[in-house]
């Protein structure tokens, strides 16, 4: 029977944790909620749809991912509105990367409905999970990942679907300083660059390191060919504004194709302000920067939402951006936020509700 048409199977945990939970000092990704929701792949069919207390996984040392790294992910976000209501932020264009990272992992795509429903199962289970406070949300994680016990360089047979939650603050507590990286290389042409693949992430920590022992937050990559273009910072797509025009690179087989990006894009194009979506050199900012005719720049994504920049580092130098509270960020960022929270309309159907 396909997992399609089971009912999911739900087994409550004895005691809540939500204790646990300061809202006002709220550390990402350090706190899960009391469940989870998993299905597995075999034979061709997603099987035993369950939620179950939150707890260790038991895998097998010959695991094909802890070797050959077959795993993809998501993240997306729960707000609880004014009204006390709780909802999702696009999660069907969630559900839809998801799978496109699956086609390029050689992993079976997950049924949008599959994705919905344990997460909506999942959330409605944990509703208490979901904070309150300005500025906080429930952060969700599906994540996909090869199972088989086996060694040999194949693609696998089998694969495990699950999704946590962790209730989420502010992902960075002040401005960004990042560092233009012109050595190091996220992802190359033909490589797997726009799938939410976990091997991207791991391949950006050593350069990354390097950057915070600098005194930076983040990289904003380059173009592995020549490092003269913009890409992406490793948690977030990268805007600049100038003369009134938004600026981001156009995506590519090497840029995470960011579900916030998007918005911003849609709304500053509501908005009136023209938006150009082509490549970014080096050269174009820095020039900016000494002519201090750089407006703004700033990351956006799902665990930052919007992120401002503060100061850019490249080959020694530091150039530092104003900071206006009448900033093109900061407004937009207002709007997102009242978007999800419910304070003003959803007039993009972006909004999903978890109905008790």
């Amino acid at each position: 029977m396909s997992t399609l048409k089971e009912k999911i199977i739900i087994k409550k945990g004895e005691e809540s944790r939500v204790k646990e939970m300061d809202q006002n000092n709220i550390v990402f990704g350090k706190l899960y909620s009391d469940h989870m929701f998993l299905t597995e792949y075999e034979n061709g069919e997603w099987k035993n749809k369950r939620i179950t207390p939150y707890e260790n996984l038991s895998l097998n040392p010959a695991c094909a991912t802890l070797h050959y790294a077959q795993t993809i992910f998501e993240g997306l976000k729960a707000y609880r509105t004014e009204k006390g209501e709780i909802v999702v932020f696009r999660p069907h264009d969630n559900a839809k990367r998801l799978n496109r990272s699956a086609e390029r992992m050689c992993i079976p795509a997950v049924p949008n409905e599959l994705f919905i429903e344990g997460m909506t199962e999942l959330l409605r289970l944990d509703q208490n999970w979901v904070p309150s406070q300005p500025g906080t949300s429930l952060y969700i994680r599906p994540t996909v990942f090869a199972t088989d016990p086996y060694i040999g360089v194949k693609i696998a047979s089998q694969y495990l679907f699950y999704i946590i939650t962790s209730p989420a603050g502010k992902y960075f507590s002040e401005p960004l300083k990042v560092k233009i990286e012109t050595n190091y290389t996220r992802a190359a042409p033909g490589g797997t660059g726009y799938a939410k693949a976990g091997g991207n992430y791991s391949a950006s920590h050593f350069p990354t390191l390097q950057a915070i022992k600098e005194g930076f937050h983040q990289i904003l990559w380059t173009d592995a060919t020549e490092h003269s273009y913009f890409e992406e910072s490793g948690a977030m797509n990268i805007m600049f504004f100038k003369n009134n025009t938004l600026i981001t690179p156009s995506l590519t087989d090497s840029i995470l194709a960011g579900i916030n990006r998007d918005s911003v894009i849609t709304l500053a194009k509501e908005w009136g302000i023209k938006v150009e979506e082509r490549k970014v050199s080096v050269k174009e900012i820095v020039d900016d920067l000494q002519k201090n005719t750089l407006q703004e720049a700033f990351g956006v994504g799902t665990a930052v939402t919007i992120a401002p920049i503060q100061t850019i580092g490249y080959e020694g130098k530091i150039y530092s951006l104003p900071f206006s509270e009448d900033s093109f960020a900061t407004k937009m960022l207002a709007k997102l936020d009242s978007i999800k929270y419910g304070r003003e309309a959803d007039t993009h159907n972006w909004i999903y509700k978890i109905h008790s």
